[in-house]
This record gives structure tokens, sequence and C-alpha cells, in this order.
């Protein structure tokens, strides 16, 4: 016999309240936890990135029901950070206004139950970091239609904070107005946006003026009180801002994925599944780099990225940021990478971290 509405519904009130429960029992765990490392002044951390990755990917191993294992990890992905919180409060620096990207990446990485401190340029979220105002930061360093963000190379390059994670977002345009009923005249988006969607504004709004921002939240918080104006912005944007969409998923290429670092001052452990990011210099002579990169062939290490960019204030030379698998404590890993510093004329590990998981 088919149970009725109600009982379906009684039978949903019992298991939330026993879900519950087992949630406060975690948080009970996870605030004996912060004692024990308190008391034995422990030095690993409260946070500890390759031990949340190793949770999030048992959950998804592990999940045989109806919900998707990503889904059911996005869910325990907020309750760690609610307990994380329980043991000490993090602060993430990330690139504003509210409504950025790079927002959605920080909380997509840490919970929304983390501290979070908007910056205004990429540099400063470095710096923050650097001072001790925030625990970590989140940088955007690559995008799938742009490449390399050169603004986030050239600190990895003259800073000395190490990347302890990643975290990948979907890009999906949103042209918005305080008031769609009006004529279109000018559009403001960061200058990527704007590139990004570039095909689709020609099609759509050859006469109108294309004005380069800061960023895309910026862009939509600029024009709530700017007549005939529209923005290019996030979803989170829209109704932050309270504007009206005008069109949705106005970039070109659809799949569009932009890849965030994050940043922290401490080594991360090996997770299982890690990869190891570099900065080298190589010496200017034909065959230079090929010669670089052969410690890891010869260790069977894979690249999963090689981008160049220019070295800041020397004219003509590049520096070549590589992403490996692995992590740099893996014999394999450390053997190419001694000998690779015995070649370049500079390297930088960056930091060896979990591939992400979400």
């Amino acid at each position: 016999m088919n149970k009725t509405l109600n009982e379906l519904r009684v039978e949903i009130d019992t298991l939330d309240k026993q879900i519950q429960s087992l949630i406060g029992k975690r948080a009970e765990l996870a605030a004996a936890v912060a004692e024990v490392k308190r008391t034995t002044n422990d030095k690993g951390g409260f946070y500890r990135p390759e031990r949340e990755a190793q949770v999030l990917r048992a959950i998804i191993g592990r999940n045989d029901n109806l919900l998707k294992g990503t889904d059911m990890a996005h869910i325990f992905r907020e309750i760690m950070s609610a307990c994380l919180a329980l043991e000490q409060k993090i602060k993430v620096a990330y690139l504003g206004p509210k409504g950025t990207y790079t927002q959605e990446a920080t909380l997509k990485h840490f919970g929304h139950a983390v501290s979070t401190l908007d910056c205004s340029s990429i540099d400063e979220i470095f710096h923050e970091v650097e001072k001790g105002n925030a625990n970590y930061g989140v940088v955007p360093i690559e995008n799938s239609s742009n490449g390399v963000i050169g603004a986030t190379v050239d600190m990895l390059y003259s800073q000395n904070l190490k990347v302890c994670g990643e975290v990948e977002i979907s890009v999906r345009h949103q042209l918005m107005m305080a008031d769609q009923s009006q004529e279109i005249k000018v559009i403001y988006a960061h200058q990527q946006a704007l590139d990004q969607c570039r095909r689709w504004l020609n099609d759509n709004y050859p006469h109108a003026e294309l004005q380069a921002v800061a960023s895309n939240a910026f862009a939509a918080k600029f024009i709530k009180d700017e007549p005939n104006a529209a923005a290019i912005a996030s979803e989170v944007a829209l109704g932050l801002y309270g504007l009206e969409r005008v069109a949705k998923n106005i970039e070109d290429k659809t799949g569009n994925t932009t890849r965030f670092l994050v940043l922290g001052k401490e080594e991360v452990p090996v997770s299982g599944k890690d990869k190891t990011s570099i900065l080298i210099v190589a010496k200017h002579e034909a065959g230079a780099l090929l010669d670089l990169l052969s410690p890891l062939k010869e260790q069977g290490i894979n690249i999963l990225q090689l981008a160049h960019h220019p070295i800041p204030n020397a004219k003509w030379e590049y520096m070549f940021l590589v992403d490996v698998e692995g992590h740099q404590q893996e014999e394999s890993v450390e053997k190419a990478l001694a000998q690779i510093a015995k070649k370049a004329i500079k390297i930088n590990i960056l930091g060896s971290y979990p591939v992400t998981v979400l």
C-alpha cells in the first residue's frame, strides 16, 4: 500500500531530526579535535586541505543513492565549513566587490561559513595574506578561453606565498540593467568578459559603447543608478544588486571555465591525488626548454599545463608556469624537480596541493 503524502512528510521530519542530531555530534567532535590541537600545541593547523580533499573524495566514492556524488559532496562541504568555523574562523581574501566569480570560487572551496575580505586587486590579495590580515587568498590563474592571468603570474613570481588548493568555476555571463525598457547605449564589464562576449555583442549591440572596468561585479553595482547602461556579470551579481536580466549566457564559447588558486603560507601534505605548480626561468638558448623539462619525461611525470609569460622589467625574457601530476614529496617528482633546478636559471616551487574535487 502506497504511503500518503502526510505519512511521507512525517518520515522526512523524523529523518531531518536524526540528520540534525548527527551533524551536531560531528560538530562536537570537531570542537574536541580543536581542543586537542590547542592542548598539544599541534603545528598542523586547523584547515587541512589534503584532509578535506580525502573526505570529499571518499563521500563521492561511496555514494550509492539518488543524489549525485558531487551534490552529496557539496552538502558535506558546507557541513565541514561550519564545523571548521567552530575550531577557528578562517578569513579568505578575494577579488571584490561581492558578486565576482572569485567570490563564488572562494565560497565553493571553503563553504559559506568562512569569513571573507574583498580586495580591489590581485596584488592586494597577495599583500593581505602576506601581512596576516587573511589566512588565505583566492586568485584567478587561467581561463579556458583567454589563457593565464598575467597579474597573478607576476605576483607568484615576486611573492613567497604557497599554492595550497585550486577550484574551477563555470563562467556564464548575463547581460543586465536596472531598467531593461531603456535603450542600451553603454555596456560595462571586465575586459576579459568583453572579449569572451565579443561576437555576441557585435551581433546584438553593434552600436553600444563598451567600457572596461575593474570587475564584472563592479560593473553590476555601478549601473544600478546609471541610465541607458548595461553590465555583463554573473547570476549572483544579478540578484545581489537587484538588476533585470536582458540576456542569458551571452559568452561566445560554451564550457568557458576559470581556474582559481588558493594561496597560503604553509606547505600541504600529500593527499593521494595531487598536482605541483612551478615557475621556471630557462636559459635563452636553442632547445633550453626541451632540455629543462626532460627530467619530467624521464621520471614518467605528466605535464598538465605549460604556459609562458614575460618576466617583469626584462625585455624578451620569459618565465614558464608548469603544472605537473604528483606531489613534490613523492620520490619521482622530487628527483625531477632537483634535476630541473640544476638546469634552470631560476625555479620556484609554488606548491603541491590536492586536485580539485568539486
